[in-house]
């Protein structure tokens, strides 16, 4: 097996990069296509995939290296808008393989479906019996999608739970049930609309939503990492780290940003795979407010161990898929896939639980030493270069000058660039 561990890979060429992801993942000239051409998607395809289509939109395709996960390396695919995410998730990964790398598991592959009974004059008493009926309620559930039982899933239990709301209580059925390597919306949206009737007629109530719950509790993604104090710049650095992380602890307005960092890694998997990334968002949110104690807390635990190294962890909800959806059909998310090597949906969840732990890194190494601007600032001195026309050669040269000048401005940038085209004459 190849390794991740590439030195110098931002240095080559767009065409050197493909070959060497080409050749790591084994893909064919359609999957190497599929990442390389921004036109992947086919606008016939596009337009069976939602309604009132008129085109695409591209956005820029990177591959993070040197990531070790579960003492396999893989090459990570990332679609993202942000500039330096991707090298910061490189150069984390690349710190972490001296410990290594990466330790990651999965709760299993669990989804919630959940049915809304009101008009329930006992909710507490139809809560019991709808615990009597679990069995027929499981097994009108799993009449629904037989495929699903033979490879091993399919609803598994079912609870209920009485809630108080302005309009008073409410009985809420839940649907347990084991997706597998799918995501999971279509099977156990199903099965909620299939047991609402019996439901209605067991408890006297009245159904209205029948719907998955996207804060997938029985759905989890965790990884470990250790940081060796030597090799991310010493004790100062890991101090400041967990300075940071008390800081995002104990503070909403910056655990909303921190968290957000996490999710940049997170999401740029999701999306390169093809799965949603707005259910991710509202699960992992979600998580970070319910499942960690009072108020909004860190997605990520930050230790320091007996030999003085950083140890970091995270554990959120990870309900992601390889079967159905856009994974399936998006020419560029079945060639992510590939070359990432997963088999199942739980190693695609460990990777990218990994990658959100390694951004978390990242971000809080950057703020507690140089600030987050010094990493951010080329790669936006660029965008901002091509934005007021430079091309080619122009815009590294424009860049150039405003990060210099630490003055990384529209204005600026094109007073530069008008000086460069004068002298060019």
């Amino acid at each position: 097996m190849a390794s991740s561990d590439i030195s110098g890979f931002y240095k080559l060429s767009l065409e050197e990069r493909l070959k060497i992801v080409r050749d790591f993942g084994g893909l064919a000239d359609a999957d190497a296509a599929a990442m390389s051409q921004g036109g992947a998607l086919p606008l016939d395809l596009a337009n069976r995939m939602i309604e009132n289509v008129v085109g695409t939109f591209a956005i820029p395709l990177g591959i993070a290296t040197n990531f070790l996960v579960n003492g396999r390396d893989v090459l990570v695919p990332m679609a993202i808008e942000e500039p330096s995410v991707v090298a910061a998730a490189s150069n984390a990964a690349k710190m972490a393989r001296a410990k290594g790398g990466f330790q990651a598991s999965t709760s299993g592959a669990l989804m919630i479906g959940q049915v809304q009974i009101v008009e329930v004059g006992d909710p507490h008493g139809a809560k019991m019996t709808v615990l009597h009926h679990s069995q027929k309620i499981l097994d009108l559930c799993n009449e629904k999608d037989p495929i699903l039982v033979q490879l091993g899933g399919g609803a598994k239990d079912v609870d209920a739970r009485v809630i108080h709301t302005i309009r008073g209580p409410q009985l809420i059925v839940h649907l347990i049930v084991d997706c597998r390597d799918a995501m999971g919306a279509n099977a156990v949206n199903t099965m909620a609309e299939a047991v609402a009737p019996y439901l209605e007629e067991i408890t006297g109530g009245r159904v209205y939503l029948r719907i998955i719950s996207n804060l997938a509790a029985k759905r989890l993604a965790r990884a470990r990492a250790v940081f060796a104090e030597e090799a991310i710049g010493g004790a100062d650095v890991v101090e400041g780290i967990l300075e940071a992380y008390a800081f995002a602890e104990a503070d909403p307005f910056r655990c909303a940003t921190h968290n957000k960092g996490i999710m940049n890694g997170i999401d740029a998997v999701v999306i390169a795979t093809g799965n949603d990334f707005r259910a991710i968002e509202a699960g992992a949110h979600s998580y970070a407010a319910w499942a960690l104690g009072p108020g909004y807390h860190s997605l990520t635990k930050w230790e320091k161990n007996a030999d003085g190294d950083l140890v970091g962890t995270i554990e959120l909800p990870m309900a992601v898929g390889l079967v159905g959806g856009a994974t399936a059909v998006h020419p560029t998310a079945k060639a992510s896939v590939k070359l990432l090597g997963v088999k199942s949906a739980a190693e695609l969840a460990e990777i990218i639980a990994s990658v959100g732990l390694a951004q978390n890194f990242a971000a809080m190494r950057a703020l507690a030493t140089e600030g987050i601007q010094r990493g951010h600032m080329s790669l936006h001195a660029r965008n901002i270069a091509a934005t007021v026309g430079a091309t080619g050669d122009e815009i590294d040269r424009v860049a150039e000058v405003l990060v210099k000048e630490r003055k990384v401005r529209m204005d600026r940038a094109k007073e530069v660039l008008d000086e460069f085209r004068r002298k060019g004459r």
